[in-house]
């Protein structure tokens, strides 16, 4: 598994308590196997990512690629090692995104 940053660890677990608070275990589970399901695709070939969400583009950031798992989008960098640094739900509601 791949390690996560501090902000990315507040990420998960900000959305981990907010499923908590709604009583919904499946999404919290959902949640864990994409994180899961983004590692593994990191780890096989890390330049695959996007320079940013395709609904985002405002998110591209240099030295930052992007993968989605699930209903989230996982933000990872290569250098200087293999990092989770951003996730969010696919349907949150971020400036900039294109409809």
């Amino acid at each position: 598994m791949i390690p996560y940053s501090r902000r990315a660890a507040l990420h998960i677990t900000a959305l981990l308590d907010h499923y908590s608070e709604l009583d919904r275990p499946e999404a919290m589970r959902n949640l864990l196997a994409a994180m899961r399901e983004a590692s593994a695709m990191i780890e096989e070939d890390p330049s695959a990512g996007l320079p940013a969400p395709r609904p985002y583009p405002a998110l591209a950031r240099p030295g930052r690629l992007w993968v989605k798992a699930g209903r989230y989008w996982i933000g990872y960098r290569r250098r200087p090692s293999l990092g989770i640094v951003a996730v969010f739900y696919d349907a949150a509601d971020i400036p900039g995104r294109i409809e």
